[in-house]
């Protein structure tokens, strides 16, 4: 399939989707956001793909935002709507059942910074921006940012960047949790891409089996939460992938994964 805002590519079992609208420092329009359901939808019933490494074109933005002349003429009632459908965009990402790795080269403002708070590792570069800026337009963040930010660097910190609007720098982003790490521009994609095929060499069966848990410590009780693992943990035990993980291990050897 043919995009028409996206670059989608797939090498070795890891999918690149690339939201290309340089010229607008890659704004979600609702053609991007329409397209992005539709990747990720092939993505999660694609046996070829493992990963997922999503990120901007050019260098100055991840995704700057939301298309802001679409917002202008939003009411009550399609405002409700245009959230609801790019929540359900997001949540499709964050419940894909395979790894998705933002690969943050610039600005992440508004639905980008959202965007990338669905995914479930961000590498940033060093000239990347962070900020949920909706306060400065008399709106809040709406694909879910006020649910995701809180939960990922605490609730007092969410607060002060989502009421001030304000945009902190990579390095503050990895000091409070929004990034896992920081990297030069230039070595951005080839750190991201090292982490895919790392990611990928695993067993996938233990891959979804861990995302699944680690998705839902924030739904659950702790003690719920360690249901779900030990039942999550079994089901691994089952699978050929556990029975050539323990073998190479005590034959001293790399395991040989069949993802089964």
């Amino acid at each position: 399939m043919s995009y028409q805002t996206l670059l989608y590519s797939i090498n070795n079992r890891v999918a690149t989707v690339i939201v290309n609208r340089p010229d607008k420092l890659n704004a979600l329009n609702a053609q991007a956001k329409s397209e992005l359901k539709m990747v990720f939808s092939e993505i999660k019933t694609d046996n070829a793909v493992d990963i997922v490494v999503l990120t901007g074109a050019g260098e100055k933005a991840f995704v700057a935002g939301t298309d802001i002349k679409e917002l202008t003429v939003l009411n009550s009632e399609t405002g409700k709507e245009v959230s609801s459908k790019g929540q359900e965009v997001f949540d499709l990402i964050e419940n894909l059942g395979k790894p998705v790795i933002a690969a943050v080269n610039g600005y992440a403002l508004g639905g980008g910074c959202e965007l990338a708070l669905a995914c479930h590792i961000r590498i940033a570069s060093a000239n990347a921006k962070f900020g949920q800026p909706e306060v400065n337009l008399g709106i809040i963040p709406g694909y879910g940012g006020t649910q995701r930010l809180a939960r990922l660097i605490g609730r007092g910190r969410a607060m002060e960047l989502i009421l001030t609007g304000a945009q902190i720098d990579a390095e503050e982003a990895l000091r409070i949790g929004v990034v896992n790490k920081v990297v030069p521009q230039p070595e951005l994609m080839a750190t991201v891409t090292k982490l895919a095929r790392l990611i990928a060499g695993k067993g996938q069966v233990a891959i979804r089996m861990a995302l699944k848990a680690v998705n839902m410590t924030q739904e659950t009780t702790l003690s719920d939460g360690q249901q779900l693992e030990a039942s999550l943990f079994a089901i691994c035990c089952d699978t050929a992938d556990f029975k050539e993980g323990t073998t190479a291990f005590l034959e001293k050897r790399p395991p040989q994964f069949k993802n089964a």
